[in-house]
């Protein structure tokens, strides 16, 4: 089947429709509503692109979750990523949202503004590219991204070192979906007023699993006594893993099911965890914009690649900095809020005039909003 027979294949309004019913059904059975946390910026856009939400009965919620790489970027590795960019013969390389993203100092867009030598680049590898034809250049890559992008920073490193390329560092900020997971969910659980402050059930990454597997979902429905769907991106696979939802409430299950079995396996992809295990290590704690400092939630370089690691070959400030006192991403992050809750949303910030991140990206649920809020 080609490509584009696949997406009209999951795109296709009458199957869209068909399930919409088939979900009322399902919904009229329900004893509560449901609250349903999509954890990726990904289903996000699909859901306002597609008009998802007017599709839904009533008792049925999104909460848009924190999974955009570049909106949970906390202020000071901004900062990081400006400061080096700024610094004497060297090239930053990132990907392309990145350079938006205000930080203290101002954006990388600003920087090169300045001078800076910026480049954005869509895949890791492209950064070797660069390095080898600027050998009298310091090139720093700061590498974002969950389980998704992980093994390709892996993959640069291992074949930066195989190639002795010396000219060459990481500015690692990975992060991984589990933990930020268990922190929504402990972080509402003790908060719970109603259900619209409540996550019962999450609709799980399909990239992010394709890597890592659904296995690493399993102690949500075990230990927290919510359900995890891993679905995919289109529509159809959105509408498709809300009906998997529903069923498993109406049916008294509580399991991890996966509706992108197209791509997904339990197990993942072991070889990339492979690369991962290989040149990484969990940091004790890192700062998500708008949740806070989570343990083992992110991947920092081994001792042994630490002549790689940017963090380390330079000065760099540890500082915490404070959001934007009129931007609420922090709280739109954890699920707390729509964007349109926030006074400055299409007014003061706006995509060409961000004043926080959940604008700039194009995962980001302001961005989202933005764009297809006529939808809504």
């Amino acid at each position: 089947m080609e490509l584009r027979d696949l997406y009209v294949r999951f795109r296709d309004p009458k199957t869209i429709k068909a399930l919409a019913k088939e979900i009322e059904l399902e919904a009229s059975k329900l004893a509560n509503p449901i609250n349903i946390m999509e954890v990726c910026g990904g289903h996000t856009h699909t859901i306002m692109k597609y008009g998802l939400l007017q599709l839904l009965p009533k008792n049925i919620f999104f909460i848009h979750g924190p999974g955009c790489p570049v909106c949970i970027m906390p202020k000071e590795r901004i900062d990081h990523a400006y400061i080096l960019a700024m610094q004497e013969n060297v090239i930053l390389c990132t990907l392309g949202d990145m350079i938006r993203v205000p930080g203290s100092k101002g954006s990388l867009q600003d920087a090169r503004s300045k001078g800076a030598d910026v480049r954005f680049v869509y895949s890791p590898l492209d950064v070797l590219k660069i390095a080898k034809e600027n050998r009298e250049k310091t090139v720093i890559f700061f590498a974002i991204g969950f389980e998704t992008t992980t093994p390709m920073t892996a993959a640069l490193l291992e074949s930066a070192i195989a190639q002795k390329m010396t000219n060459l560092l990481l500015h690692i900020n990975h992060v991984t979906v589990p933990e930020v997971m268990r922190e929504l969910i402990d972080s509402r659980d003790e908060h719970i007023d109603s259900y619209n402050n409540q996550i019962d059930a999450f609709l799980g990454p399909s990239h992010v699993s394709v890597i890592a597997g659904s296995k690493i979902y399993e102690e949500f429905p075990a230990k927290y006594n919510r359900p995890v769907v891993v679905a995919g991106f289109e529509p159809v696979d959105v509408m498709e893993g809300v009906l998997m939802l529903v069923k498993q409430f109406n049916e008294g299950r509580c399991e991890v099911e996966v509706q992108y079995k197209r791509s997904v396996t339990r197990e993942g992809n072991r070889k990339a965890q492979e690369l991962i295990e290989k040149y990484f290590e969990k940091r004790d704690l890192f700062k998500w914009r708008g949740l806070g400092n989570i343990p083992k939630s992110a991947w920092k370089l081994k001792d042994a690649y630490s002549d790689y690691d940017a963090e380390r070959v330079y000065d760099l400030p540890k500082e915490e900095i404070e959001d934007h006192k009129l931007c609420i991403c922090g709280d739109i992050l954890r699920g707390m809020a729509k964007p349109t809750e926030c006074q400055v949303f299409g007014t003061a910030c706006t995509p060409a005039k961000p004043l926080g991140s959940c604008m700039v990206s194009s995962e980001g649920a302001c961005a989202a909003y933005y764009k297809y809020g006529n939808l809504l």
